[in-house]
This record gives C-alpha cells, sequence and structure tokens, in this order.
C-alpha cells in the first residue's frame, strides 16, 4: 500500500514550481522590450535609408511636437487719472498730468518639445512572486467477505393398505467470496500570485530625458 510519503515523493516538484519561475522571467524580459520598443516607436523616429555596411548603429532623431502660444512681452498698464497736487502741504506735492492705458504687447512664440518627455515611459517590475501547491492523498485498504449458504429439501411419501414409502431429497450448496485492494484518490492544486509595480525609472532614461527638457525651444514665429 502505497504511503503519502511515497505519493509526494513521485511528484516533479522541479518542473512543478520551476515552470512558474520561468515564466514569470520571461514576462519580466517582455516588460522590458515593450519599454524598449515603446521608446523607439513613440520618442523617436525611423531612421530613413539603410545603414552604412559594417555599422551596427542607428541614428535617431527625437520627435518633437510644435504649437504655438502668445508670449507677453509688455504687461497691461491701466490709465492714470490727473492729479492735481497739494501746494500747501509741506513740502508741497507737484501735480501730475493723466496718463492713458497701455495695452499690453504680445508674441507668438512657436515651441518644440519632444513628445518623450510629455507621455508617462511603462516600466513595469514584477515585485513578488507567491506559487501556492497543495496536495491532498487519501489511501483506503479494504478486504470484504462474502458468504452464501443455501439448503434446499423435498420431501415425497406414499401409503397403501399393507405397506408405505417415503422419500426424501436435500441439496447443500455453500459460496465463499472475499474481495481485497486498495485505492488512493490523489487531488493537487495549484495558485500562482503575481504582483506587478511601475518601477522607478533607471539613471539612464532620466538622463535622457533631462537632455531632451534641455532641448526644447522657444522661438517667434
Amino acid at each position: 500500500m502505497p504511503s503519502p510519503g511515497q505519493e509526494l515523493s513521485s511528484i516533479d516538484f522541479e518542473s512543478m514550481l520551476g515552470g512558474p519561475l520561468v515564466a514569470v522571467i520571461n514576462a519580466q524580459a517582455q516588460a522590458a522590450m515593450s519599454t524598449v520598443n515603446f521608446i523607439k516607436e513613440v520618442g523617436f523616429k525611423k531612421p530613413a535609408g539603410t545603414q552604412a555596411a559594417g555599422s551596427d548603429s542607428e541614428t535617431m532623431e527625437p520627435i518633437y511636437v510644435t504649437f504655438k502660444y502668445p508670449k507677453e512681452l509688455i504687461p497691461y498698464q491701466p490709465a492714470v487719472p490727473a492729479d492735481p497736487g497739494d501746494p500747501g502741504a509741506d513740502p508741497p506735492i507737484p501735480a501730475s498730468a493723466a496718463k492713458d492705458a497701455v495695452a499690453a504687447v504680445y508674441e507668438t512664440q512657436q515651441l518644440q518639445v519632444p513628445i518623450l518627455t510629455m507621455l508617462p515611459i511603462p516600466f513595469i517590475r514584477i515585485e513578488e512572486t507567491t506559487i501556492d501547491f497543495n496536495a491532498k492523498i487519501n489511501s483506503v485498504e479494504y478486504r470484504k467477505t462474502d458468504t452464501n449458504l443455501k439448503v434446499d429439501a423435498s420431501l415425497e411419501a406414499s401409503a397403501g393398505w399393507l405397506w408405505g414409502s417415503a422419500k426424501l431429497k436435500v441439496s447443500t450448496s455453500y459460496q465463499r467470496s472475499t474481495t481485497s485492494g486498495n485505492s488512493v484518490d490523489r487531488t493537487y492544486s495549484m495558485a500562482v500570485h503575481i504582483k506587478a509595480v511601475q518601477d522607478e525609472m533607471p539613471a539612464g532614461m532620466e538622463r535622457l530625458l533631462g537632455i531632451l527638457e534641455g532641448a526644447i525651444v522657444s522661438t517667434p514665429e
């Protein structure tokens, strides 16, 4: 009869537990490649033409968003009424002339902003992976014995004036059967819990965005 310990020792835990872990590593690698493809597809123009022979590098140009906005050069100055002054004051306050309102002066500026600095860049990192494995093994050993005893009897008799006769028939059957064996009920369940978070931006990406932010240009139209 197999014991639960023998049943558990026959389980391939290396594949059962290693499979989800390998899948998590592959998922992390796919997430990293998705981030690279997002930056290349969204933030940079596709290189025109073909690369030079023997060159493994490609020159990429960032994509800029251009828009216009009014920039105030001279602020609005409200009108100033005339002041008669006060000659009796010590010292006397001279009169001042009235000043008309001066309208604000605006200039249309054209701003170029790298689109990569305006979008959230996905940096997905798997922070925690929990594997729950449950095994339920029910082992039952049974033995069953059936006994069957059957007796059949019949009596025949006849009588006359001076004589008589009788005949008795008896039949007996005995049957016994024994059945034994064991049964094992196995139930396995496994649950994988994965927690993914938005990771911090790598230092190289922060430096790249800093350079692109410094490249923001505002020029008169």
